[in-house]
């Protein structure tokens, strides 16, 4: 990836966490694991973060979520896992609950990496290969 790539993949995936910063104010966030927290929390995302209870099944998962939530923030990882969880869980609550799956779409189509914890190492390499570290 040239710099031109990185500079314009940057931008993107900078203006896709400040997006989710601020909607996860109001909007909880589901991810798949612990250190999918772990790792929003040190990019900033400060909001509800729901960690997929691996002992439940999704249906039942959906309905808990169902049960307190009018919109939801799927940010399960962008690898074949994750795509079929996504899938899953956006059709367990269509016509339910409102699925925001944009954010993860955009950190899937500008970064090389295929899941949440690795977007804080990206971040880091993209910004150091541009002289922009902080």
């Amino acid at each position: 990836m040239g710099n031109r790539n990185y500079r314009e993949s940057l931008i993107e995936v900078e203006k896709a966490l400040e997006e989710l910063r601020e909607r996860s104010k109001k909007i909880p966030i589901i991810v798949e694991g612990e250190r999918d927290k772990r790792s929003l929390r040190s990019l900033e995302v400060m909001g509800k973060v729901i960690v997929l209870n691996k002992g439940m099944a999704i249906p039942d998962f959906c309905d808990q979520v169902l049960s307190k939530y009018e919109e939801i923030i799927i940010l399960t990882d962008w690898d074949k896992k994750g795509g079929k969880l996504c899938s899953l869980i956006t059709k367990c609550l269509s016509g339910r609950t409102r699925c925001n799956i944009e954010i993860r779409k955009r950190f899937a189509k500008n970064t090389n990496v295929k899941n949440v914890e690795e977007l804080v190492s990206w971040l880091l390499v993209a910004r150091k290969k541009l002289g922009l570290e902080q």
